[in-house]
């Protein structure tokens, strides 16, 4: 049955304000946190953007919900050994609740060191390559390891949980289902889809599949929509748009192509809860095992009241 979970957008919220979220979603009966993890956020109207591992010691001791990120690309800005040893420290602080969400990544994010950005076979290539080198260090061994694209050296995780956490990858085409399959202990995804869902899941049928969708709240739908638009267009651009825009005015730049029509059409926006249980039930419908949902915007008090009464309890039985 799938569980339900809160996103936290690092994109839209400050530290102290992700961190009252998280005790909002714990209250309201949200059981787990997905964080999101960017250098920058997607557009000026988002505006926020905190370094993801600070907030995850802060929601250590904040709640008690299990943390994953969503994601963390540990191939250009970040090397992995310094991912592996962020991922260990946070496992500690959780008391194991942690799951390390790992992906590709975006250039908006990783070409902020002046590193060129490779093609997409070339990342998923890097990609692999990190996996590899973080499950070493999660060995305990000091590792040297000089591959492709990394060189680690004498290096060894000192302060490692007794389980490590396990890695899940993010990926949206056949090529990166087919590496997830073989190297991620579960797939992330936002997207609602059977065919790579199950494509993912004929190695081993019983790996998690965590997924995340936003949705709007407000007293309105209209002015929910609103909202999305101003907000999140950049989830309604196509093709490799999102992978390959470096600058968050770019980003507004390929967003005026994105209607309010296009957002109304795409989100479960206003005050209906079976608007909202309709939008998410897609991904129940196709197997998802931890679905989380984020709130657009800053009524995210209205948010959790309406869940808490009005949807979750009209999902009772599939979570």
């Amino acid at each position: 049955m799938t569980e339900f979970g809160y996103f936290l957008s690092c994109e839209e919220f400050g530290p102290a304000d992700l961190v009252a979220q998280a005790r909002m979603a714990q209250d309201a009966g949200f059981r787990s946190l997905w964080i999101s993890d960017h250098f920058h956020p997607w557009n000026e109207a988002q505006g926020q953007s905190p370094f993801v591992w600070s907030v995850i010691g802060a929601l250590s001791q904040a709640v008690r919900l299990p943390v994953e990120t969503a994601v963390t690309c540990p191939t250009v800005r970040l090397h992995p050994a310094l991912v592996a040893q962020a991922a260990a420290t946070s496992q500690l602080l959780l008391e194991g609740r942690f799951r390390l969400g790992l992906g590709s990544g975006e250039a908006l994010n990783e070409h902020v060191l002046g590193d060129p950005w490779p093609s997409a076979g070339v990342r998923l290539e890097m990609l692999e390559e990190a996996v590899e080198v973080i499950r070493l260090l999660f060995t305990g061994e000091t590792v040297t390891h000089r591959g492709r694209y990394y060189t680690v050296e004498n290096a060894r995780i000192y302060s490692l949980p007794e389980a490590p956490p396990p890695l899940d990858v993010s990926a949206f085409g056949p090529r990166a289902v087919d590496l997830a399959s073989q190297i991620a202990d579960g797939l992330v995804t936002t997207a609602p889809d059977a065919e790579l869902i199950g494509r993912f899941r004929v190695r081993d049928p019983a790996r998690p599949v965590c997924a995340a969708t936003k949705v709007c709240w407000a007293e309105s739908r209209a002015e929910a929509v609103r909202t999305a638009h101003r907000i999140w267009p950049t989830e309604h651009l196509p093709g490799e748009l999102n992978q390959i825009l470096p600058t968050p005015a770019h980003f507004e730049q390929a967003s005026t192509l994105v209607t309010e029509e296009t957002v109304a059409a795409a989100v479960a926006c206003g005050p209906d809860p079976e608007e909202h249980v309709r939008h998410l039930r897609r991904f129940v419908d196709v197997g998802v095992d931890r679905l989380h949902i984020g709130q657009i915007g800053p009524e995210q008090r209205g948010f959790f009241d309406f869940y808490r009464s009005e949807v979750l309890p009209l999902l009772d039985g599939t979570s």
